[in-house]
């Protein structure tokens, strides 16, 4: 059986990754975090590819870019699919934790990973896993705005994301060091936030001490983006 295919895209304005991933056999694909000022390259790429656009997934409401989610919908009928405790309006489809959808001839699983935001989903696919704003390589989102837990984000990591095997490749949401990929194994040895050397109440203690700015665009991109990226005119 071939594996699922998977392209990572960056936007450089944000430091965000977009992914997209298609079943070669079906050549029916979908996106993970898409930016609304890439939506020409995503779907150009997509065309390119010859592969055919059936979900939009998103990883939770971001606070520092305006989704392409609803933009992208409205151009190829794809649907846009959150996990259920987002609380967004206009989505096609909720996912519950352990819940699968159906790629093609590919399984892609969310985990609800609650802890930047109080509905962050993670998504699992044979050997990756996409953590968005929960798991960066070396680091973790922060917690402190979006219903965001300390508590919430540890328990994720360690009791769930930690769970999968150690040669799974983590994919994140963001990165601001030029690192592209990473595996259970590095980040349980070496995140110095969150590895399996580092306790609960430390990693709670670090994250009520740390200095965060307000996201720049978080009064434009959050209430966007709990519209699945539907801008008011």
């Amino acid at each position: 059986m071939n594996t699922v295919k998977v392209r990572q895209l960056f936007d450089y304005d944000t430091w965000t990754y977009t992914y997209l991933l298609w079943c070669d056999e079906t050549k029916k694909c979908l996106l993970i975090d898409p930016v609304l000022e890439q939506v020409n390259r995503d779907l150009q790429l997509i065309n390119k590819l010859g592969i055919k656009l059936e979900y939009i997934f998103e990883t939770h409401v971001h606070a520092d870019h305006i989704t392409a989610a609803d933009t992208i919908r409205s151009k190829t009928n794809a649907k846009i699919v959150y996990g259920s405790k987002t609380g967004v309006k206009g989505s096609d489809i909720f996912l519950e934790d352990n819940q699968t959808i159906s790629l093609g001839k590919h399984e892609i699983k969310a985990i609800h990973t609650p802890g930047h935001t109080s509905g962050c989903t993670s998504y699992y696919v044979e050997g990756y896993i996409f953590t968005g704003d929960t798991l960066f390589i070396e680091g973790t989102g922060r917690t402190d705005f979006q219903g965001g837990s300390a508590s919430d984000t540890y328990d994720s990591i360690t009791k769930k994301i930690f769970c999968f095997s150690d040669n799974t490749i983590v994919y994140p949401g963001h990165n601001y060091n030029g690192f592209t990929c990473s595996t259970i194994q590095e980040e349980k040895k070496t995140n110095p936030n969150v590895g399996l050397h580092i306790s609960k109440e430390v990693f709670m203690d670090n994250e009520e001490n740390k200095e965060r700015p307000y996201p720049k665009r978080f009064d434009v991109a959050v209430p966007a983006n709990m519209m699945c990226g539907k801008i008011s005119k």
